[in-house]
């Protein structure tokens, strides 16, 4: 089983790979399929450096940047029918079954894979058109789209969003150098020069008026309103029953191959417009009901291993396969204890699957046999580096020696990585490392003399370097320990330690592993990493802090923490501030957050504290009081403002939210 260490690594990796293609023109996944990946990471991770990286490429071709005037975030996604009839009955709640008769009316829609773009108009005029993420306004680029309507028959401000897509019969006779209709369209739409945008179309799914919320009546009007605007839009459908959707998405399913366009699953909407839902991240009334998850079988040609820091780790390279529009070769096996649990073999017959239409992933043995020899996967045993004789935990497949190049290498890149010091590139680094600099604290020896005779420096780029290497920074502990790169131990995970009261480096050398395995969420093996990784970076971590440059912020004192001992909850979007924000807000008056209700929780805040939610359903039934914005955003001014204990806080409100 991979650890949510392994997790966030792996998916911190597949982001800036899949954010790299989409900007080189060649993407690999869809927009939705990117989506939830970030999503994944935000709740795995929300502190990730990569939230304040990825998006920098923005720009690059040229294009000016523009704000959207619709949203353009994430799908709720359902894969199969217990998820879709979960999600329909929160906003159908006479629902008992797939067979009860619906009292509102859903319409259903093709769920495109293409990109998205919003069309802005104003009075009537096609004035930009906007890529999704950080916003390129293509308007150059869209106009001469099959489907681009440039003038409206009436003076209508606001926006438009539709889908560009690539035909099957497009994409063969002239793109297949492209790996599929999707990646061609997102490559074409970008051009500087605008070649090739007379190959694509755009469809059309959703409108909003600029400050009238009351423009459409519902979507189904919407529609109609579209079409007699002359945009293309998507046949919409209604159904009386959820089977009836089920059974349609299986017939679409069965035929998607004959379609004219790439399509990945249905969008089933609530009719009724609901415009405060739209401008969410992620809207409640609508769903993707994605289709059932793709399977191939194949056959492991070869097991190779990835090396990152004293980590070996196993990739499996089968026969290639089509899976969810892209052909695939490899997949990650994680760790030699899922190779051993599934009996793998070179040679083996496999089924492979795209987790999420995304990631690869062998998931064992198929249950065919093509009589291949097969011969057993040979784990290495030495470093290749150090040629230290490798340890195989299980789980793990590592070099032992603290000394390994390799390792040494990977812990200072980790360090500046965290302390996010840019001047100090890879390169620069890798020559500082081949220079005898193998420990973070003899970065903060370095003359600029010293570094101006490196290759590409001189005096002027080699005292910039200096100064941002020993400009003063005070880190969290979290933030400070997590930079030693104790192997992939990310700074959340930190946090969770430092937050169950281990909130000095004092504290936290003194942890035993039973104590760190008993934190909610780590685990053993975890627990062992970091207690290890302690010790191993004692003398290097003390070293540093020698330098007076780095220093370690101090835990906040009990009395300014007036929500200390409390845990909150979130469910639903806020609308004074993210979720995020709300998050920190109450960490800083010492307040912890949890993911879900568990019993002792001391607050559930809702957008609705009156919903028969499953949340708000499961809170009352433990007691746990259910509160929402305004008294939440009442309970954080007072808890800010007054330096007092968490009971003398919490006692006044009690009666008023009750």
């Amino acid at each position: 089983m991979v650890s949510k260490n392994e997790r966030i690594a792996e998916l911190e990796q597949l982001i800036q790979k899949y954010q790299g293609s989409y900007y080189s023109g060649e993407p690999e996944i869809s927009d939705d399929q990117f989506d939830l990946l970030w999503d994944e990471l935000k709740t795995l991770a929300p502190q990730s450096e990569l939230f304040k990286k990825v998006g920098a490429a923005a720009g690059v071709d040229g294009f000016p940047k523009a704000k959207h005037l619709i949203p353009m975030g994430s799908q709720n996604k359902a894969s199969n029918p217990q998820a879709f009839l979960a999600w329909i009955k929160k906003i159908d709640n006479t629902l008992t079954d797939v067979n009860s008769r619906l009292t509102k009316i859903f319409v259903v829609q093709f769920k495109m894979d293409g990109a998205s773009l919003e069309l802005q108009y104003e009075k009537g005029n096609l004035v930009r058109a906007v890529t999704r993420g950080v916003g390129e306004d293509i308007f150059v680029n869209a106009r001469k789209m099959k489907g681009a309507v440039l003038k409206l028959d009436i003076p209508f401000t606001g926006g438009v969003r539709s889908e560009v897509i690539m035909t099957h019969e497009v994409w063969k006779t002239k793109y297949q150098t492209s790996a599929n209709c999707r990646n061609a369209a997102v490559g074409i739409m970008r051009r500087k020069d605008g070649e090739g945008c007379e190959d694509l179309n755009l469809i059309v799914y959703d409108a909003a008026a600029t400050g009238d919320d009351n423009y459409f009546k519902d979507e189904l009007q919407k529609i109609d309103w579209l079409k007699q605007r002359g945009f293309n839009v998507t046949e919409a459908k209604t159904f009386s029953t959820v089977q009836e959707i089920i059974d349609y998405r299986d017939m679409i399913s069965k035929k998607r191959e004959t379609l004219l366009f790439d399509i990945d699953g249905l969008v089933v909407k609530d009719n009724e417009t609901d415009m405060a839902d739209l401008r969410k991240t992620c809207p409640e009334k609508q769903i993707a009901f994605k289709f059932e998850l793709e399977t191939a079988f194949s056959t492991l040609k070869e097991v190779i291993w990835s090396e990152s820091g004293a980590t070996y780790t196993p990739i499996g390279i089968f026969e290639p396969v089509r899976l969810a529009g892209t052909i695939v070769k490899r997949a990650n096996l994680n760790n030699p204890d899922m190779i051993r649990s599934m009996n793998l073999k070179i040679g083996s017959s496999v089924t492979v699957t795209k987790r999420g239409e995304i990631i690869p992933k062998i998931e064992g043995l198929a249950p065919i046999n093509n009589n291949n020899e097969t011969q057993d996967i040979i784990f290495p045993d030495t470093c290749v580096t150090c040629s230290t004789k490798l340890t195989d935990s299980g789980t793990r497949l590592y070099c032992p020696n603290p000394q390994c190049p390799k390792r040494l290498l990977h812990r200072l890149e980790k360090w500046v990585s965290v302390l996010d010091i840019r001047e100090l590139g890879d390169k620069l680094l890798k020559q500082l490392f081949e220079k005898n600099i193998r420990h973070i604290h003899e970065l903060y020896s370095l003359k600029a003399q010293e570094l101006s005779e490196y290759e590409r420096m001189g005096e002027l780029s080699a005292a910039k370097v200096i100064r941002h290497i020993q400009t003063k920074r005070e880190l969290s502990l979290a933030e400070f320990a997590a930079g030693f790169d104790l192997e992939n131990v990310a700074k959340t995970t930190m946090e969770k330690i430092t937050d169950a009261g281990f909130d000095t480096l004092e504290k936290l050398r003194g942890a035993s592993v039973s104590d760190l395995a008993a934190i909610h969420g780590l685990g053993e093996i975890t627990a062992l990493v970091i207690a290890e990784g302690l010790k191993e970076c004692k003398f290097e971590m003390d070293e540093v802090l020698k330098t007076n440059i780095i220093s370690i912020a101090a835990p906040a004192s009990q009395e300014s923490q007036p929500l200390a001992g409390k845990t909150f909850c979130f469910t639903g979007e806020l609308k004074s501030m993210k979720r995020g924000q709300a998050e920190e807000k109450i960490k800083s008056l010492g307040a912890q957050v949890k993911a879900s209700i568990i019993k002792g929780l001391s607050y559930l805040v809702t957008n609705d504290p009156g919903s028969g939610s499953s949340k708000n359903k499961k809170a009352q039934e433990l007691g746990i009081p259910v509160i929402g914005e305004e008294d939440f955003l009442a309970l954080i001014e007072t808890s800010a403002s007054k330096k007092t204990s968490a009971a003398e806080t919490f006692a006044p409100l009690q009666g008023e939210l009750f």
